[in-house]
């Protein structure tokens, strides 16, 4: 039996819902879904196998101009979706006419590899826009197969994935085939808090916020854990906390929840607030936090 397997990258502008088909397609919630911009930070790794396939698909920040260090770092890990994809998912909302960057627009349209654009969120839209789109995008990028989806209602989601096993390559497995995704536990331990602050946290306070996992035992009834949220002023801070630490307790509680029912296990979480100034643009702490090689 031949076997299949390869690289499926995920691109497009923030809030097309990249992060919930990755999520459809793997079965896992590995990617943070929020309805705020800029949820995803880092290229996200999902691994889907079968007796003769393994699927790679690779989740990415949404497209942005960068007007700091972190969105740059961001931007990166785009760019680097589109040099080892052998397959790219170009993915659109029905409403959105371009991507917020020019010059990748410009590498989806010179591709050599195959290029499936997904225009997704079709659940919110009539027939007659729907036709017009399709019309549209088929014309703007004449190298792609265009095809309808809504990722949330799982709308033409297994026939995008019977499509991608059929224009795989052949290859052997890259990664083990127990294996789900390429971050460690305490990546997800990070996302799990910080997609809690995205949720309940306005304005720029989700934006200033990097989590640090400190410690992570794990025996084999309990892992316990000891995380750090940084923020970048004083204000911040007490935001975060909030009045007698209900704000704090929240995220705390909620987090633990989610974390308890990723790795099935019982949780013990510990939430504390420092302070890192600038961050954000400081290269150094970047590299340290995992945005830059």
């Amino acid at each position: 039996m031949k076997h299949k397997a390869g690289f499926v990258n995920i691109i497009g502008n923030p809030n097309v819902g990249k992060s919930t088909l990755m999520n459809a397609f793997v079965g896992e919630r590995l990617s943070i879904i929020t309805s705020k911009a800029q949820t995803t930070r880092h290229r996200i790794l999902g691994i889907v196998n079968g007796d003769d396939f393994q699927i790679l698909f690779s989740d990415t920040p949404g497209i942005i101009k960068p007007a700091y260090e972190l969105q740059t770092s961001m931007m990166d890990f785009v760019k680097s979706a589109f040099e080892d994809a052998d397959v790219l998912i170009y993915m659109v909302e029905i409403g959105e006419k371009e991507l917020k960057d020019e010059k990748f627009f410009i590498k989806i349209q010179n591709s050599k590899i195959p290029v499936l654009l997904l225009i997704n969120k079709i659940d919110k839209s009539t027939q007659e826009e729907i036709e017009e789109k399709l019309l549209y995008w088929k014309e703007k990028v004449p190298n792609a197969e265009v095809t309808l989806i809504s990722a949330l209602e799982n709308f033409n989601v297994d026939g995008v994935f019977n499509r991608i096993l059929e224009i795989l390559p052949e290859s052997p497995a890259f990664y083990p085939k127990d294996q789900l995704t390429d971050k460690p536990e305490r990546f997800f331990v990070n996302e799990a808090i910080r997609e809690k602050i995205l949720m309940h946290y306005k304005k720029e306070i989700p934006y200033a916020v990097e989590i640090e996992t400190e410690e992570f035992f794990e025996s084999e009834k309990i892992i316990k854990i000891r995380s750090v949220i940084m923020v970048e002023r004083e204000t911040q801070k007490g935001i975060i906390i909030g009045h007698k630490g209900a704000a704090l307790k929240r995220v705390g509680i909620e987090a633990r929840k989610d974390l308890q029912k990723f790795f099935d296990k019982k949780i013990h979480l510990e939430l504390y607030v420092k302070v890192n100034k600038n961050w954000r643009n400081d290269k150094r702490q970047l590299k340290r936090f995992g945005y830059n090689d």
